[in-house]
């Protein structure tokens, strides 16, 4: 095949250390498996034979590769599983020698996770470090050893920055103390030799898709004399080690893999390399102050992770549409989350941040090199700090607002644990006209002017958590509106306040933004009459609302009473499918009724429970429905019964949760309310995760005494409230504040 011809898909590929496309020589051996030879390999007639044949070559063809015996590999669903029978099956087999594991900081979860949970099952773990260039010193590894020690488990090679480890000096030193020695081999494998006699492992795991196989295939190398269990306990398949019948489909496709990637490797080396510097030499022709990631010789020949000091490697990333790549760091409202591998490295955060792995492959060529290298020089130099060049253009047409923000709405709100120790610090203010202040975890204040008369202040802003900039500031609009209609309060005007990227977005953006907060606040009676502007990294919005209230009718987020009904007037969920349509996984229908959703004001909602009299309200938002109903608990000296099963979900909010797609705020409030919530054994985490999940101008909870629930629902539905329901109630306080059925 001609690499160099080889078309691929847009944007241009450069992830190729996430995964491989399958080969389509690969792809041309498994089809018949696919679609005619479909036996059971245990079978003794001709198809189970055939099936069983296959099998065998493909386990050939690995242990050609690896230089090693039929019998010493096993095939897995791929390299996390091989990872985790390798190292479990050491701690199990060998406990009666020690309970001693060595690992390094580098290495991937498949690996770190497991050797945590062996720290809870009584095993200890030395994590050994490395220098700057990602690189252990074997004499670390001597020195860590003790009579107790069972396994080393040091990767090959690194997946983010590619640098290779004296894997043969470590495993000399381990087996001079009779320690066993386990290698990830994930990602060297097929781009450099990788042979277990050169190596001295004893153990080596391979996935499939990082070698232009399948996703769900990979194969454990078991040096023979090494004791390991059962893996998964059945029929005698995988030598009475992994019962179950083998996936023949994806094993063929493993095997000739092995098989290609044996086949003139330096030359394919030579291709990765050659692809990899040219890529290299152009950024840092255009960007002479980024900084090569990884030991300069030891290092894959495939893989480049570039620093761009002082940016944000996720807005980068957001604006390169034609180019495929990842993030060594993800920037938050409160945090830079750097990867362990960079921080392992002491990589200077300034770096940090702005660092992007870029990884070539077989199908790579020096063309798309050309054009990632214009792509990724226009973007960079567009959002240098330095650069003030805004963007004129009229069209917002193939605007997508969710790829220009880090966070989502308010889920990049500050973590409630760090809000909640800043706001201890601070003083409260002695000044008997302020009749709600910080001490309620109310999001608006309330300053009495007289006898009759109170206002209410509060401002609410946020990034963009739809795509369309109109729909964007009406959601903004409406969910800054709902901190005045939680206390019962009569919005009055309103001002805009802005965070806007002039050198990433047109300047029509932002005048659809402002237009859909207009309409929004005409929809609520007001009028926006000014406000404040910054240039910003990303685009925020939202409004510092003013509103009006008799001292007599504020209803707070305390005065709760035993007994009280809980209320909820909207479904949750928004956070999960917010985060969805960010990623390109939501429906349209879905989409609409997110954006429905948010964009209802609570207006009505509040005008009925003003109607009626309820005890206590709050607005639904970041912190999600526990996070706000802890506080709604809390400031009334009360706990609270929720019946789960009543709670609603906007729709597809259960399956995206179950998917994985799960906002990062969302885990922060869970994280906040678990010391306080007690959850029956029939809720899952996903539910759990759900009833935190951080929202975005959602529904009010209202706290209302039993006699008026009938009236109070009557008047929501008559308002035009539609998805009220009851989903729980007060309690005098019991040893948790949430109790959740």
């Amino acid at each position: 095949m001609d690499q160099e011809t080889h078309q691929t898909m847009e944007p241009i590929y450069l992830d190729y250390n996430a995964t491989t496309p399958i080969d389509p020589r690969v792809a041309e051996v498994m089809l018949p498996f696919i679609n005619q030879h479909f036996g059971n390999p245990s079978s003794s007639h001709a198809y189970g034979i055939t099936a069983r044949k296959a099998v065998n070559i493909a386990r050939r063809q690995i242990a050609d590769l690896l230089e090693c015996s039929l019998d010493e590999i096993i095939f897995t669903s791929g390299g996390s599983e091989a990872n985790n029978y390798a190292i479990k099956g050491v701690a199990e087999n060998y406990r009666e020698h020690g309970n001693h594991i060595i690992t390094s900081a580098i290495e991937h979860p498949a690996v770190t996770e497991v050797c945590d949970y062996l720290v809870t099952r009584g095993y200890k773990i030395s994590r050994l470090p490395v220098d700057k260039y990602g690189l252990i010193d074997p004499a670390q590894v001597e020195e860590a050893l003790t009579p107790q020690t069972i396994l080393v488990t040091i990767m090959h090679a690194n997946n983010e920055v590619g640098t290779i480890e004296p894997l043969a000096e470590i495993a000399e030193i381990a087996h001079r103390h009779a320690v066993l020695v386990h290698s990830d081999c994930a990602q060297s494998l097929g781009k450099i030799p990788v042979t277990v006699a050169e190596l001295g492992v004893d153990l080596l795991s391979i996935a499939g898709h990082k070698l232009y196989a399948p996703k769900g295939i990979g194969a454990l190398y078991v040096r023979n004399g090494v004791r390991l269990g059962k893996q998964i306990h059945g029929a005698d398949h995988e030598m009475n080690r992994r019962a179950g019948t083998e996936n023949v489909i994806e094993i063929v496709g493993l095997g000739k893999a092995c098989e290609l990637a044996g086949d003139d490797l330096e030359k394919a080396a030579a291709h990765l390399r050659k692809l990899r510097d040219r890529l290299e030499t152009g950024l840092k022709n255009e960007f002479p102050q980024i900084r090569i990631n990884g030991h300069p010789e030891k290092r894959l020949p495939n893989t480049s992770s570039i620093s761009f000091p002082g940016m944000e490697a996720n807005t980068i990333l957001a604006e390169l549409e034609g180019v495929a790549a990842s993030a060594g760091a993800a920037c938050h409202a409160d945090q830079v989350d750097v990867s362990s591998v960079l921080e392992a490295m002491d990589l200077p955060l300034e770096y940090a941040m702005g660092t992007i792995r870029f990884s070539v492959g077989r199908f790579t060529t020096s063309d798309e090199i050309d054009q990632a290298i214009n792509e990724i020089s226009r973007v960079v130099k567009r959002l240098q700090p330095a650069d003030s060049v805004i963007i004129e253009t009229d069209s917002t047409e193939k605007i997508r607002l969710t790829k220009y923000t880090h966070g989502l709405g308010c889920a990049c709100k500050l973590r409630p644990q760090l809000l909640e120790k800043v706001l201890q610090k601070l003083s409260v203010p002695d000044d008997a006209n302020i009749l709600v202040g910080t001490d309620t975890a109310d999001d608006a204040a309330v300053y009495r002017i007289d006898d009759n008369t109170a206002i209410i202040q509060t401002v609410d802003f946020f990034t963009p958590i739809v795509d369309d900039p109109y729909q964007f500031g009406a959601i903004a609009a409406a969910n800054s509106l709902s901190d005045v209609y939680a206390m019962g309060g009569k919005a009055l005007f309103a001002l805009n306040v802005v965070g806007f990227p002039s050198n990433r977005l047109p300047m029509s953006v932002l005048e659809a933004i402002l237009l859909g907060a207009q309409d929004k606040a005409a929809e609520a009676g007001i009028a926006i009459i000014g406000g404040h502007t910054v240039d910003d990294t990303e685009p925020k919005f939202g409004l510092a609302v003013t509103g009006i209230i008799h001292p007599n009718k504020i209803v707070a987020n305390v005065g709760a009473q035993p007994g009280d009904a809980l209320i909820l007037t909207k479904p949750i969920g928004t956070g999960i499918l917010s985060t969805a349509l960010k990623r390109g996984l939501l429906e349209p229908d879905q989409a609409a009724v997110l954006t429905e959703t948010m964009a209802a004001l609570n207006k009505f909602a509040a005008e009925a429970m003003q109607a009626v009299g309820v005890n206590a309200c709050t607005d639904i938002t970041g912190f999600g429905l526990l996070g706000h109903l802890l506080e709604m608990m809390k400031g009334s000296k009360l706990s609270a019964e929720i019946d789960s099963s009543a709670i609603p979900f906007l729709p597809g909010a259960v399956e995206l949760a179950t998917s994985g797609i799960i906002p990062g705020g969302t885990r922060d409030n869970r994280d906040y309310t678990n010391p306080f919530a007690e959850y029956a054994d029939g809720i899952s985490e996903v539910r759990q995760l759900l009833l935190n999940d951080a929202q975005t101008s959602g529904g009010l909870l209202i706290a209302v005494a039993q006699e008026k629930v009938r009236e109070l629902l009557k008047k929501l539905e008559n308002n035009g409230v539609l998805a009220t329901c009851q989903i729980g109630e007060t309690v005098s306080r019991d040893a948790k504040t949430l109790i959740i059925k």
